[in-house]
């Protein structure tokens, strides 16, 4: 951005165009969910008519190493994209560890780089507990996995947040049997709690098994397998424990003192709504900020900062619009008012639920998880937020994340052509319930 808009650009980066999106964290992870959500489909294939057995022997298995090779070779080969793209604009690329020395200097590769604007996109990596440390074989983090031998036989996750949530279900429909540690009362406590139940319901139909109220205090290796100890006295045992407690920001030994830039008091550098940091000339995007650790979010933090550093008109970044999706299988995807939100009085909206079970299409799909919900303001009827819990719902938000962009209302969906039979068409339904009952009630 900053070179198609005339700057001379230098990025300093260690690992590879991209950084841990690419290479470690989104690109790598919902590679392998996409192969798990096929053979989840795959799984009931009989319900639809289908026949994938042999006698009792099945069809279809898992190769894990060309699994692990298949997600490896596609990360890297989207990094080299990347910096083959980011070459082509004349930008200048160090591949070393930057450090700041200031806000306008940076020491990299034995040599100092000056610029007038800086952006710092240091990322942030996975958190561990002083009782679990990862050994990369048995105690592993998310970005750990790819590199095993083969599936775990076991598998404890310890954490049902998003990233928690979302490979537990993979490794689940892979087939390796899984274990879920929450210390909250669902999975996915953060989320819309109806989303929440949905997901888990699917986890224990699949034989997952799922501890609610359960916080891990510790794990060790024991051998060739993990013993996880839990608050309340419990002990599990598995073959692997994958710990998704959070992250980390990368901002430690960077130089943020020397340079002036200000941090919270989780390590999270201080940004303003255009990123700009406490250091004239200095911006900061992505993990490292802490504001919505969504890819999305880190690319558009990116591009404001760099229309604001150079002139341009800029508008200033509105995290009520950002659309989120977690890929568990259904999907979960969400944009603007949340229904916690609207339970806690801060916005008054006139709220519809649209199950999934009742769209022809999912009928014939087999698909029977899953919902529409829609929140419109009382009066006017403009679309104030969105929940979408089906397969592919991280595509079937769009409509409503343009709702919101475009101030449009729920009459105007409604009114709007969707195909039949589709999924979209639960959007519009959703809508017209929403216009033509116009109750305070979930239905």
């Amino acid at each position: 951005m900053a070179a198609q808009l005339g700057a001379e650009v230098t990025v300093i980066d260690e690992a590879g165009l991209g950084g841990a999106c690419v290479l470690t964290d989104c690109v790598p992870s919902k590679t392998l969910i996409e192969s798990s959500v096929t053979m989840a489909m795959l799984g009931h294939s009989a319900s639809l008519g289908l026949q994938l057995e042999n006698g009792d022997n099945p069809v279809v298995g898992v190769d894990a190493p060309a699994l692990y090779a298949r997600i490896k070779a596609l990360a890297a080969a989207q990094s080299n994209d990347i910096a083959e793209h980011v070459a082509a604009e004349g930008v200048r690329i160090i591949q070393d560890r930057g450090r700041l020395t200031g806000p306008h200097s940076i020491e990299a590769a034995g040599t100092t780089v000056t610029a007038d604007v800086v952006l710092i996109a240091t990322g942030a990596s996975p958190r561990v507990l002083p009782e679990a440390v990862p050994d990369g074989e048995r105690i592993l983090t998310c970005r750990q996995l790819y590199d095993l031998p083969d599936l775990p036989e076991e598998l404890i996750v310890v954490g049902s947040g998003v990233t928690g949530a979302e490979f537990a279900g993979a490794y689940q429909a892979l087939g390796t049997q899984v274990t879920l540690v929450s210390s909250r009362e669902h999975v996915l406590p953060h989320e819309d709690k109806d989303a929440a139940v949905v997901i888990e319901g699917v986890f224990r139909r699949r034989g997952m098994t799922v501890l609610s109220k359960s916080r891990a205090e510790a794990v060790h290796r024991k051998g060739d397998s993990v013993l996880v100890s839990l608050a309340d006295g419990r002990t599990l045992t598995g073959s692997h424990c994958l710990l998704t407690v959070g992250m980390v920001p990368g901002t430690e030994d960077i130089g943020c003192r020397q340079a002036g830039v200000n941090r919270d008091g989780r390590g999270f550098i201080e940004v303003d709504r255009v990123s700009r940091t406490s250091a004239p000339g200095v911006y900061a995007a992505g993990d490292c900020t802490g504001v919505q650790m969504l890819a999305s979010v880190a690319a558009m933090q990116g591009r404001i900062a760099m229309w604001h550093a150079l002139g341009e008109a800029v508008q200033p970044i509105r995290l009520s619009h950002v659309a989120s999706t977690i890929f568990t299988d259904p999907e979960i995807a969400s944009v603007g008012t949340s229904q916690a939100a609207v339970d806690r009085g801060e916005v008054v909206a006139r709220v519809v639920k649209q199950p999934l079970a009742t769209n022809p299409r999912a009928k014939m799909a087999g698909i029977r998880d899953g919902f529409v919900k829609i929140f419109a303001r009382p009066g006017t009827g403009l679309v104030l937020g969105g929940v979408v819990v089906a397969p592919r719902a991280s595509e079937l938000i769009l409509p409503l994340s343009i709702a919101i962009e475009q101030n449009l209302s729920v009459d105007q969906i409604a009114h709007t052509f969707s195909v039949y039979p589709s999924l979209s068409g639960s959007v519009t339904e959703a809508a017209r319930s929403v216009m033509e009952f116009g109750t305070d009630a979930i239905l």
